[in-house]
């Protein structure tokens, strides 16, 4: 997969990390692209690494499961580590 791939499947898994994590979410849409981004990136690595298999073609349902895994992991992992909530 390309940079545009990983470009558009970082925008939409970015963009549902942080609709399924509301209380979590900072930024507009270019923290969503870059959640999403980093997210597709250690969500291939470690399935790549625990589970023998990593992204695939960007049609691929495994792809954007790891992406949007990765995602929501990358979106805790920064909000316990900056301690930045959304306010309502």
């Amino acid at each position: 997969m390309g940079i545009l791939g990983y470009l558009i499947v970082g925008l939409i898994c970015g963009a549902l990390a942080k609709a399924i994590l509301k209380d979590r979410a900072v930024g507009g849409w270019l923290a969503s692209l870059v959640i999403g981004v980093v997210g597709a990136i250690v969500g291939g690595f470690l399935g790549s690494a625990l589970l023998g298999e990593g992204i695939e073609d960007f049609f691929s349902i495994q792809t954007w499961l790891l992406a949007l895994a990765g995602s929501i992991l990358v979106l805790v992992i920064y909000t316990a580590v900056t301690g930045r909530r959304k306010r309502t």
